[in-house]
């Protein structure tokens, strides 16, 4: 392992080296003095599902969360209205395998590996992509190659137009649950080469809605509950900020970005056993600041460096005496670095080299928690080649992890305490490899295929929570096959202006997945051991088209459609429920699921309509009738106007969501909000 470092250290040092040594000259697109210089982009070999701008203003979405759900091959778990936790799942190998990367560097969460993307908002956000095994660029730092999939958000970059130094929007939010979001967004153009924006949002809500909960007996037709309440406790105060500073120098670019998150939410709770309300609280605080630099050394060599620190804060309180008081603290802190080297040997065949290392610790006031500390290094070599008719990419990486533990609070009380130790060293090497062919070079169909080896390491609660974490786990694998093809055109004449199609079959496996058991020395304690598997068979498709129907009215249409078989093949001591679960489809996974997305404009109008439709599903693998969850989908419609008041750019919509009004359930016991309404007026200057 000491030579593996020494390594590591080399490398970081050699491209040090040459990126100070460097002369330059820019492969991409730029503002240089107000002058665009396009060039040469990167070999594209599968192609992102994207949600832009204007798509995302069709959508009545709050966060990111809500609108990625509109993306096949997609499971976004909600527990419940605009303060339950959101996360995302990608062709159902688990939150844990997607990596959310933000204005190009990834956001960690060592401590459980979840991302809540409904902390993040659309208010700024100018584009979401989704890529299934990874994005197509191989001039990447090396932790864009280590999930099974990517979603990738960016915020929007200043652009003014001529004689303008300066950008103003405010937007407004009210409507259903009490809701009162604020947001200002100033753009400020301080030179031909230097641009900043700040941004800041203010969100306010009771959360309280009314829902109606029915509940049967098992197997019988009376009738357990059926009632009508508000939820309670689900009320969230929150303040974002974030200031970006936007440069360009002779031949590259750089950017500085500071974040700031603050929240104090109820956890409205599982309704059960009778229980209508809960009383756990819980209050965040994330902050990073990272920055980017890229510049091309010469016409065939490029350089990009990143780096990034993040802290975060979450305190859980459940003042409950009656089951058990809990008030534990949890802080984070993550130090990143990243170059990446990318040279062109010929104008058809690019390789590159990337060295990322990351630390992450994680300190809490919680009895008999140890502070557990992890070094990744990652190195990252890949290749890009265009041959005729055919594009093809590969890339290897390693990734070495050195855990350590610090002293942290001891509990005479434990008797687990003197046992918990580090989790040892881990080295992995994980290719991919990604191959599209066109047939037919004046003809936009392609077909596309690859594989994919990579893994996810535990997280610190996998290995170390008290009385749960095992620290001789070892990473979960995922394997992905995928082929697929994509055809799109544009039309001159006629009533369709563009049409695109796409669709991918897709086998994925996980392999030791990480599962929570009785210990077989107490089943009071639970521990975290390597027996899970699944096999995932898929077909994801979607259609986007445009249309004129008249002179004056167009529509936009985005279908998504998604069918998964997720099989549990995890093995059990228990003989019985072995033979009720193995095979089953895993815990809320449906086998049907789709979207439709209609925006129809005209002149200064817009009407949106968007649908979601999640089919029957379980939720446990033991697919029985008792664990069955029923079809859920819902409607939601907008009409906006757009117009102009003192040359000042004004624009309001009205929102109706979930119009039929239906009961319905992501996750079992977390009731989703019937009809609701916003309204929101937006000035920009």
């Amino acid at each position: 392992m000491h030579n593996t470092k020494k390594l590591i250290s080399i490398v970081v040092l050699l491209n040090i080296f040459q990126f100070a040594h460097g002369q330059s000259k820019l492969d991409s697109i730029q503002h240089l003095k107000e002058v665009v210089v396009t060039v040469r982009s990167y070999k594209e070999v599968i192609p992102a599902q994207k949600l832009t701008g204007e798509d995302l203003k069709a959508l009545n979405s709050f966060s990111v969360a809500d609108a990625i759900r509109y993306f096949s091959g997609i499971q976004v778990k909600d527990y419940g209205g605009i303060g339950g936790l959101k996360t995302v799942n990608i062709r159902s190998m688990g939150t844990h395998h997607v990596g959310v990367f933000y204005d190009g560097i990834q956001l960690g969460n060592a401590q459980n590996g979840q991302i809540d993307l409904g902390k993040f908002s659309l208010d700024n956000m100018e584009d979401i992509s989704l890529y299934n095994g990874q994005k197509s660029d191989i001039f990447q730092p090396a932790k864009d190659f280590g999930s099974s999939g990517s979603v990738y958000l960016h915020t929007r970059t200043p652009q003014f137009s001529k004689n303008k130094n300066y950008n103003l929007k405010t937007t407004l939010k009210t409507g259903s649950f009490d809701l009162i979001n604020p947001s200002v967004l100033y753009e400020h153009k301080i030179g031909n080469d230097l641009k900043a924006s700040f941004n800041v949002e203010m969100m306010n809500t009771s959360g309280k809605y009314k829902y109606r909960y029915k509940r049967v007996y098992p197997g019988l037709k009376e009738v357990m509950y059926d009632t009508t309440a508000v939820r309670k406790n689900g009320d969230v105060f929150s303040f974002r900020s974030e200031a970006g500073l936007y440069g360009t120098i002779p031949d590259g670019l750089w950017k500085v970005k500071l974040y700031y998150y603050d929240s104090n939410r109820g956890l409205p709770g599982a309704i059960v056993n009778n229980v209508w309300k809960n009383s756990q609280r819980q209050w965040d605080r994330s902050f990073f600041v990272q920055g980017s630099f890229q510049k091309s050394v010469t016409n065939k060599y490029e350089i990009q460096a990143n780096a990034k620190f993040a802290y975060d804060f979450m305190r859980f309180l459940n003042p409950d005496t009656t089951t058990m008081r809990i008030d534990n603290s949890f802080h984070q802190r993550e130090w990143y670095g990243s170059l990446a080297n990318k040279y062109a040997i010929t104008p058809n065949w690019d390789i590159s080299l990337s060295t990322d290392v990351q630390y992450n610790s994680l300190s809490s006031d919680m009895p008999g928690f140890f502070f557990p500390q992890r070094t990744t290094s990652l190195i990252a070599l890949a290749s890009a080649v265009e041959m005729g008719n055919f594009k093809i990419q590969g890339s290897i990486l390693a990734t070495f992890v050195n855990e350590d533990l610090r002293i942290g609070n001891y509990n005479p009380d434990s008797p687990y305490q003197d046992t918990v130790v580090a989790a040892p060293d881990k080295q992995e090497l994980t290719p991919a490899f990604f191959i599209s062919y066109k047939p037919f070079r004046n003809k936009d169909l392609n077909f596309r295929a690859f594989y994919k080896k990579i893994f996810r390491m535990p997280t610190f609660n996998d290995l170390y929570y008290t009385n749960i974490g095992f620290s001789a786990l070892k990473p979960e694998f995922t394997h992905q096959f995928d082929v697929g093809f994509q055809y799109s055109r544009s039309f001159k004449n006629g009533f369709i202006k563009y049409v695109q199609m796409q669709a991918d079959a897709y086998y994925n496996e996980v392999t030791d997945k990480i599962v929570a058991e009785p210990a077989k020395s107490s089943l009071y304690r639970w521990t975290m051991t390597n027996i899970g598997s699944v096999e995932i068979w898929g077909i994801d498709a979607s259609l986007s088209a445009a249309f004129q129907l008249l002179y004056d009215i167009g529509m936009n249409l985005k279908l998504a459609y998604t069918y998964q078989k997720a099989q549990d093949f995890t093995r059990k001591d228990n003989p019985v429920l072995q033979e009720m679960s193995y095979g089953g489809q895993i815990n809320y996974i449906p086998w049907h699921s789709g979207s439709v997305i209609a925006s129809m404009t005209h002149k200064s109008w817009q009407l949106n309509y968007s649908f979601i439709y999640v089919g029957e599903r379980y939720e446990n693998s033991v697919n029985i009738q008792e664990f069955y969850q029923q079809p859920w989908y819902t409607h939601d419609m907008a009409i906006i106007k757009n117009f102009k008041m003192n040359n000042i750019n004004m624009r309001i919509a009205g929102e109706i969501n979930n119009l039929f009004g239906q009961d319905y359930e992501v996750v079992l016991n977390y009731p989703m909000p019937k009809r609701n309404y916003r309204i929101l007026l937006t000035i920009e200057l």
